[in-house]
């Protein structure tokens, strides 16, 4: 027995391999439930204090690789330097007369490139225009789609990171277009009112709401950008969302970019202001100036690209008039660039919302009416070493394009919400009103 015993374990080792095998076989092929797809995705944005913009890093391309891009709220669609070192599997070129193409919008089509293919050049390739806000200059780029990855979010804290179905659309950009970005900057992430700028990318990618939340810090920590719909968690424990205002989006029929295709109407995002308060009295202004005009000039557009408060001369005068006589007790210093009228900072006291200055409130029209207030912390920047403050208003010519350009400044550490699907944007005024601020999203991870 012995030995019959001693014959029968190879064969039953052999037995319980294959069955292990055959129960491997069979777990492979039981399908898997596929992973929920994000409620919302997540977009870091951090200030870059000397070159007075907001940067993000967005990893794309295969391999993945982090591309650090600045911020245009108003931009037609994302850009990139194609030129210099961009090597990726996943690059993908447009054709002339695709349904991607005419979507985007161009006028333009790259017939034939002379050199061997490569992302920027590819023949048969649709173009559109590459612009650089910051230098205000543009070229034609080949449009592709590439690959992407982003964060989801809970809109408490980042989640899992998540590949983008079909990739995101971008232009290639050349490395003289990055003239005037922040260091190590390779091109501008578009967030603008286009059918391929990244939010509606994504929403069609994930199936959520066009809408987006931006959250931008007024100091070096991040400030964030939330793709979909709240809630809106900033610490300590406070869903701003709850704060939000809204009013309606004016669509500008004639394009505010620097470079466009006849037709094309402005990707900027415009309010209805339809005057401005200082201290609670009416500012007299022309009221024409408000409005679009059928050349497209005129209104109020928000940008993360002009670092301050723009105001057509004669707008800009009439503020700073008001506010110069409140402040006749103030001690006068020289004046600071971009700044006119600038103050002894000794002399100005502070507030749970910066500097107590009189507030300045945009009025607005449409549903709801209502202002936006702009507190001390918005409407004052210190310079120097901070003995020196100045009013952040800026005179923006008496031939401005757009009357009132609600700059970066102005934008920081209050909460906006871009909502495509009801065309309004929502805005709280500043959080420190709540006691929080842009930096407090937090970041950690929850395991």
């Amino acid at each position: 027995m012995a030995a019959t015993s001693h014959h029968l374990r190879p064969i039953l080792l052999l037995l319980l391999v294959l069955f292990l095998s055959q129960l491997a076989h069979v777990h492979s092929q039981t399908p898997t439930a596929p992973r929920p797809k994000p409620k919302a995705i997540l977009l870091p944005v951090r200030k870059n204090g000397a070159a007075l913009q907001y940067t993000t890093n967005v990893r794309q391309r295969a391999p993945l690789v982090p591309v650090k891009l600045a911020v245009d709220l108003g931009a037609q669609m994302p850009w990139v330097n194609c030129e210099d070192g961009y090597i990726s599997s996943s690059y993908t070129p447009v054709p002339c007369e695709s349904k991607l193409c005419k979507l985007s919008g161009s006028g333009a089509c790259h017939t034939a490139c002379y050199s061997p293919p490569a992302p920027g050049c590819h023949n048969n390739t649709c173009s559109q225009n590459v612009y650089n806000n910051f230098i205000r200059t543009s070229t034609m780029g080949d449009i592709a789609v590439e690959a992407a990855v982003f964060r989801s979010t809970d809109g408490k804290n980042p989640g899992r990171s998540v590949s983008v179905p079909g990739g995101v659309v971008l232009t290639c950009g050349y490395t003289s277009m990055l003239e005037g970005l922040a260091k190590n900057t390779r091109g501008m992430v578009g967030l603008g009112r286009s059918p391929v700028s990244l939010p509606p990318v994504l929403s069609s990618a994930f199936g959520f709401p066009n809408k987006f939340a931006m959250c931008l810090s007024s100091s070096s920590s991040q400030g964030v950008v939330i793709f979909g719909d709240g809630p809106y968690f900033l610490q300590p424990s406070k869903e701003v969302s709850s704060f939000l205002m809204n009013t309606p989006l004016i669509l500008n029929p004639v394009s505010t970019a620097g470079a466009y295709f006849e037709g094309e109407p402005s990707t900027d995002y415009f309010i209805n202001v339809t005057g401005i308060k200082f201290n609670g009295r009416a500012v007299p202004l022309n009221s024409t100036l408000l409005k679009i005009s059928k050349e497209g000039s005129g209104g109020t557009k928000l940008s993360t690209v002009d670092p301050y408060m723009l105001m057509e001369t004669s707008i800009y005068r009439a503020v700073t008039r008001a506010f110069l006589n409140w402040g006749k007790h103030l001690k006068r210093v020289r004046s600071v660039k971009p700044f006119e009228h600038c103050f002894d900072a000794k002399g100005i006291g502070s507030t749970r919302v910066g500097p107590a200055v009189p507030q300045i409130e945009l009025l607005l029209g449409g549903k709801g009416g209502g202002s936006w207030t702009i507190f001390g912390a918005n409407s004052m920047v210190y310079v120097g070493k901070g003995e020196i403050m100045c009013l952040g208003l800026v005179d923006g010519g008496a031939d401005a394009r757009t009357s009132i350009v609600i700059g970066g400044h102005q934008l920081e550490d209050n909460l906006v919400q871009v909502d495509m699907v009801k065309k309004r944007l929502g805005f709280t005024s500043s959080l420190l009103l709540h006691q929080t601020t842009c930096a407090n999203f937090n970041f950690t991870v929850v395991v």
